[in-house]
Formats: structure tokens, C-alpha cells, sequence
């Protein structure tokens, strides 16, 4: 049966009876405990990317004992566990596990007091400010449901835990390190994220692109060097740099459809370093944000054609043209299949009510669990969604008072955890029951 075929055959089935499906949920409810004693410890002592090694360590044991095949050190401190339980699809199930280079804010009794060193070489604090602590404590949970419960799944399960998210090169680290074709390719890829914008427990998806392609560019912009006090005897590179900055403006407001959503922002802006001395170079460093492959190529060919002919404007002779540094590899957007997220999201409705769960926006952050599909776009169909998390509280105090709440990466992002997790294990597992349901069962 081709996959199509299988989805639409599997459109109208229930998730499970509903005997199976309060006893996935009371089950992890008994689970909890345990599992929130382990998002502690993860959550205190986190890891910057690609140094994952105890994180790693602690959750391959724990697979392990569970009756997985467990393979650690794939894409440097990945791991892959593998379930096989007879014919039927093969289902991959996705954590992250690395933390931010941010000293935690939060106030919370197991607040990580740790710090390491990250890519930059600047000593720093170290915190799960994007909320990986709970995912990989709802992976453990999945894994311990779809364990217990071999009696209603067959097929190849395929769970990873991913390093270095955080820098967008864990997933393609793992692939190239034979992660289609050691263990099992899947048929369909499966991840939830932690959300700062709605409350606990709800479920937000993205059909189509949810995240996009993220590129950073570096620009370096030659000058000729002088006395500030003599500027006709020099070309000033901060006067370049500055028009380059206004005229890169027009590539979202000029040259994109307004139907295609794009971001160009200079974050950074460095030149000089004295009162009266013209620079003989300026440095941008800019984000770019985008979701198809022509877009991107659209603003990435943009901003080199505006440096260079604002160079040539200005006068600068061929020798001293801008130099455009495109950074690799890039993080490309993340597309949800739509008829596979329709599927799952069939099922969520049906398991958590209708008012749960609910479409939303795509945003222009990015995700390198795109690669996954990438890797293989013919073969493998994928979804990542949301789990809100957010205190109930919290939010209604927030909207009542028009209060900004802490997104991803702020120091003091403290979600409620334990929905979270219950919210991202159940949905994982009932998810891949409902996939992999039993032939007959």
C-alpha cells in the first residue's frame, strides 16, 4: 500500500478505543513524577551544542533499559533507539537536546547554576531558555508509553535525540553521519516544540511552511582610510555601510511580494575606532528570513547586487567592492506536509478536544528538523508542532493587562512544564499508535 493510500486509510479510524485512550493518559499520569524528577535534573544541568555528552549519556541509558537497540555518539552526541515490533511503517520521533549560551533569570529552586564555553570562546552562563529540557522529558515518556503498549503498534520506531539545534547543525551532522542508512529511514517524522505565546496544554500547528530558512550573511565593506577632518581625501566606508543598510530595506518592501513574508535585519554594525579618523572598513552581520527557495535566492542575490552597486555609486574602485559571506550550512524552512498534519491533527482534535488544539501562524524562526525531510523529501513525510506553555495564570493576566510575557530564549522563560510534557508525550504516542495501529487490534 503506498502512503497515501495508508494515510487516507487511516483518516477515519478513531485514535484507539476509549478504553486505550484514558488508559495512555492514566498511565502518564503515574508516569509524571518520575518523569518531572528528570526534567529537573535536565533542566539543571543543561549543555551547550554538540557537548551534550551526560544529557546524552543519561537518555540513552534510559532508552536502553526500555528494550531499545541504542546507538550514541551518531552526529557527534546524538543517539538513535530503535524499536522494531514486525511489519508496518517506520515512524521517527525527534528531541533536542542542547541549551542557550544565557544566564537563567527564572527564580526557580533548580535554576542552572552551570557554564561552559560555547563556539565563541567567551566564558558564559548556560540555560534550557527554548524549553529542550521538556522535550526530551516527553521523549522519555513517549518511549515509555509506546514500550509498554507493543501490543497495539507494529512497525520500526525510531527515536532520536538530536544534538546542537541551537546552532542549526545537529540534524544535518546526524544524517551525514548515516542516519538514513544505518538504521532505519523513516516514513514519517514526528517533534513537538514548547511555545511561549499560547497556554499549557494547547496544540498549535502549521500546515505548509511553519519556520523558515534562516541565513546569515556577512558583509564587509572596504573604505579608504583617512583624517576625519580631511574627508574629500578618503572614502568613507560607514557612509557606504549606512546606504547599503537604508537599501536593503527595499528588498522586503520593494522587491517581495507582499504575500511572501521576508525579513532582512542588520544586527550588527561595526566601523572605527576613533573620534577623527575615517575607518577603512565597516563589518554587517544581517539575518535573513524567508520560507521558499526562490525567496531566499531572491534576497540573498539582492543583497549582494545592492553592496556592490552602492560601492560602485559611491566611487569605489574594483579593488575595494563589498564581500558578501553567505554562512554554511544554513537552516532551511521547515514544511509540514499538509495531508500528514491534517492526519495527526484528526486525531489530537478527537483525543483533546476540538478547542485545543488550533492552527497557527507560521513564524520566521527556524528549526533544523527541516533536514530531516530534506534529507530525503521523496520518502519521508514530517510534522512539528506546538505545545503551549504558558501558565494559565499567566496568560490571562497578560492579556488582561496587555503585559508582554518571556518568549524562547529569554532568561526568564519558565514554562509550566509538567502540561507541557504530559501534552507533548501524549500526543507523540497517540500519534504513533495511530500510524502504526495493529492490523486487526
Amino acid at each position: 500500500m503506498n502512503k497515501s493510500a495508508f494515510l487516507a486509510g487511516i483518516a477515519g479510524l478513531a485514535l484507539t478505543s476509549a478504553a486505550h485512550a484514558n488508559e495512555l493518559r492514566d498511565d502518564l499520569a503515574a508516569d509524571m513524577p518520575e518523569l518531572m524528577e528528570l526534567y529537573r535534573d535536565l533542566h539543571a544541568n543543561p549543555e551547550l551544542s554538540f557537548q551534550e555528552h551526560r544529557t546524552a549519556a543519561l537518555l540513552a541509558a534510559r532508552a536502553r533499559a526500555l528494550g531499545f537497540e541504542v546507538t550514541e555518539g551518531v552526529g557527534q552526541t546524538g543517539v538513535v533507539a530503535v524499536m522494531r515490533n514486525g511489519d508496518g511503517p517506520t515512524v521517527m520521533l525527534r528531541a533536542d537536546m542542547d541549551a542557550l549560551p544565557v544566564v537563567e533569570q527564572t527564580g526557580l529552586p533548580f535554576a542552572s547554576t552551570k557554564v561552559g564555553v560555547p563556539a565563541s570562546g567567551v566564558e558564559t552562563g548556560i540555560m534550557h531558555a527554548c524549553g529542550h529540557d521538556t522535550h526530551m522529558t516527553g521523549w522519555i515518556g513517549t518511549a515509555q508509553l509506546l514500550s509498554e503498549r507493543k501490543d497495539q503498534w507494529q512497525g520500526t520506531l525510531v527515536m532520536i535525540l538530536q544534538p546542537a539545534e541551537e546552532i542549526g547543525l545537529g540534524a544535518i551532522a546526524m544524517i551525514e553521519d548515516g542516519l538514513y542508512t544505518r538504521f532505519p529511514k523513516p516514513d514519517y517524522a514526528l517533534a513537538f516544540h514548547d511555545a511561549a505565546q499560547f497556554p499549557a496544554g494547547m496544540i498549535g500547528y502549521s500546515p505548509g511552511y511553519a519556520l523558515a530558512n534562516v541565513d546569515s550573511v556577512n558583509l564587509t565593506i572596504p573604505g579608504i582610510g583617512g583624517h576625519g577632518a580631511y574627508p574629500h581625501t578618503a572614502k568613507d566606508p560607514i557612509v557606504l555601510a549606512s546606504a547599503i543598510v537604508m537599501k536593503l530595506q527595499t528588498l522586503v518592501s520593494r522587491e517581495s511580494s507582499p504575500l511572501d513574508p521576508a525579513v532582512v535585519t542588520v544586527g550588527s554594525f561595526h566601523a572605527g575606532a576613533k573620534h577623527n579618523i575615517i575607518s577603512d572598513e565597516a563589518k554587517l552581520q544581517i539575518t535573513v528570513r524567508s520560507y521558499s527557495d526562490a525567496s531566499r535566492k531572491l534576497l540573498l542575490d539582492g543583497i549582494a547586487r545592492i553592496a556592490r552597486g552602492e560601492a560602485i555609486a559611491a566611487g569605489m574602485p574594483d579593488d575595494k567592492l563589498p564581500i558578501v559571506e553567505i554562512e554554511l550550512p544554513y537552516t532551511p524552512s521547515t514544511f509540514n506536509d499538509p495531508g500528514f498534519t491534517e492526519t495527526v491533527m484528526t486525531g489530537f482534535r478527537e483525543r483533546f478536544g476540538g478547542e485545543k488544539v488550533m492552527q497557527v501562524p507560521s513564524v520566521m524562526g527556524g528549526e533544523d528538523f527541516s533536514q530531516f525531510k530534506r534529507a530525503a523529501p521523496d520518502d519521508v513525510q514530517s510534522l512539528i508542532f506546538w505545545v503551549g506553555g504558558v501558565r494559565h495564570d499567566e496568560f490571562a493576566h497578560a492579556q488582561a493587562e496587555g503585559i508582554m510575557l518571556p518568549s524562547l530564549h529569554s532568561p526568564f522563560w519558565a514554562p509550566d512544564a509538567e502540561k507541557v510534557i504530559a501534552t507533548g508525550a501524549e500526543a507523540l504516542a497517540s500519534a504513533t499508535l495511530r500510524l502504526m495501529a495493529r492490523k486487526g487490534g
